[in-house]
């Protein structure tokens, strides 16, 4: 008898056969031009003009000669893509048979191996509240192995220092020098105050939040008298769930914050792909596939690029 496959690599093959292998019909090969842009070099600088994206803006030179400059890029062929794994205790949740954790792994695997099938590297960094990791942008499907198999091996924290998504976004800042496209895979539940970094990540590079959320985030069902734990100080509180009015209280501080995070992901100017664990892993690519050639076509109209 043949030995079981290692863990990352069954998921991988699962992923390549029921995911990635529909993809390649649907999206017809059009991988090119849905990464395309990503991986840039610099080539000179000029002033400014009206359809201009302003993240390219050199503040130096614009400040020495008071007049607005843009950096101007030569496109590379290959991409580098970085993906920031946050996985705090909170992304161990999940209230069905899924957690936030295999949806991240999953999504991670199946657009890293997109990537590396077209001769693009990609790498990764994670972080828990307690130790990061990073893995240096490499190509082929043996890295897309090695960080599935990370992000599968990581300990699961039974408690854990309150998540601070800044300084980890500060942190992936000034590890990833060359300008990349940043998939930053979370579920945003940190302490406040991480707004900041993610504009100065999107700036510098092109960065993407994949938002992991769980029905259960947004509304509570009458389930009795429950015990809630905090997933990250371990904090216990009991709450009954028949009391209508808690529930709507629930309700509507849910969407306080949801309100709040959509408008940090506004004030930074980045593109949201949520995910959720009822989703079907399939139909959230395609959303991506459709928000990236959506977001080219506006570009290449504010640009003048189409009649």
């Amino acid at each position: 008898m043949s030995a079981s496959p290692h863990p990352a690599e069954a998921v991988l093959r699962r992923l390549e056969w029921t995911v990635i292998r529909r993809l390649d019909g649907l999206l017809q090969g059009d991988y090119r031009s849905l990464f395309r842009g990503f991986g840039i070099d610099f080539a000179d600088l000029r002033e400014y003009q009206p359809h201009d994206d302003v993240r390219l803006i050199d503040w130096n030179v614009t400040a020495r000669t008071q007049t607005p400059h843009v950096r101007v890029y030569n496109e590379d062929r290959e991409v580098t893509a970085w993906f920031l794994l946050d996985l705090s205790p909170s992304v161990d949740f999940g209230s069905r048979e899924v957690n936030k954790r295999q949806v991240l792994a999953e999504f991670t695997a199946v657009l890293a191996r997109l990537l590396t099938r077209q001769g693009n590297r990609v790498g990764a960094i994670g972080f828990n509240g307690v130790s990061d990791f990073v893995i240096p942008p490499r190509g082929g499907r043996p890295q897309v192995l090695y960080i599935l198999d990370k992000v599968q091996s990581q300990p699961r924290l039974l408690r854990a220092p309150q998540t601070d998504l800044a300084a980890f976004l500060r942190r992936a800042f000034s590890t990833i020098k060359r300008r990349s496209i940043v998939f930053v895979v979370s579920d945003f539940i940190s302490r406040p105050g991480w707004e900041r970094a993610l504009f100065d990540l999107n700036r510098r590079h092109e960065a993407i939040a994949v938002r992991l959320i769980d029905p259960l985030d947004m509304a509570l069902p009458d389930l009795g008298v429950l015990v809630f734990q905090d997933a990250e100080t371990g904090e216990q509180l009991t709450v009954d769930t028949n009391d209508k009015g808690f529930r709507r209280r629930f309700v509507a501080e849910a969407q306080r914050a949801e309100e709040a995070t959509m408008e940090a992901f506004g004030a930074a100017g980045m593109d949201v792909l949520e995910l959720s664990t009822d989703d079907d892993l399939l139909d959230a690519v395609l959303r991506f596939a459709g928000m990236r050639k959506a977001q080219s076509r506006g570009t290449a109209l504010a640009g003048g690029g189409m009649s």
